[in-house]
């Protein structure tokens, strides 16, 4: 996969190294219920790469996913300024549409409320998206 600098500064590089680690981070995931391992990589403003995997429960509202667990661990960190996100879904047919590999709706609102200004790389697309981009119309008691 390549991915194309979006003219938002990040670059090739480093989305390709994010996306490795999103992918190898979704090796560790604990889905026996759904067969759909997801691995993120949140690169915080500090330069650390901070990385999360879903994580399935019987009781299946109790299930995390790994967005929300990479973007908690760097909060957890005493990280406030979250600069990409990468995301890998090693269970999604290669050919699958992207809707299939993007963050839930639940993960689409911890990004806006954690990570309103990062470039989000997604495994599998060609370009770097922004929250604006996969949620217009988010909830926000910010005003903004």
């Amino acid at each position: 996969m390549s991915v194309h600098d979006s003219g938002h500064g990040l670059g090739a590089a480093i989305a390709q190294r994010l996306l490795e680690e999103a992918r190898l981070a979704a090796g560790h995931a604990y889905a026996p219920y759904s067969k759909f391992r997801v691995g993120a990589a949140v690169l915080g403003g500090n330069g650390r790469i901070y990385t999360g995997v879903n994580v399935e429960n019987a009781s299946l509202g109790l299930g995390t996913c790994a967005e929300r667990v990479a973007l908690a661990a760097a909060i957890a960190d005493g990280e406030r300024k979250i600069v990409a996100l990468a995301v890998a879904c090693v269970d999604a047919p290669a050919d699958s549409p992207p809707a299939q590999r993007m963050p839930c709706g639940a993960c689409l609102q911890w990004i806006q409320e954690l990570a309103p200004q990062a470039e989000i790389f997604i495994l599998g697309e060609n370009r770097s998206l922004r929250i604006h981009d996969l949620l217009p119309a988010a909830f926000s008691l910010r005003g903004e």
